[in-house]
């Protein structure tokens, strides 16, 4: 009897500390993936800021070559 209930409740700790690290886990990489998309769109915005800075400048170029012919 004591062997069964010995083992029924080392089941029950496993389980439980299972679950519990499953749903602390996801918790978790729930934040870091929020994490991940703010950075992942700080760099979308800086890769757009840079385009049109070049757009702009070889607008620019462009215009100073046309007035130079």
């Amino acid at each position: 009897m004591g062997k069964i209930l010995t083992a029924v409740l080392g089941i029950g700790v496993v389980v439980g500390g299972a679950y519990y690290a499953l749903n602390h886990m996801g918790r978790s990489s729930t934040r870091e993936s929020s994490a991940q998309k703010q950075q992942l769109d700080n760099v979308r915005q800086a890769a757009s800021r840079i385009e049109s800075d070049a757009d702009k400048r070889a607008q620019e170029l462009d215009a100073k070559m046309q007035l130079g012919q």
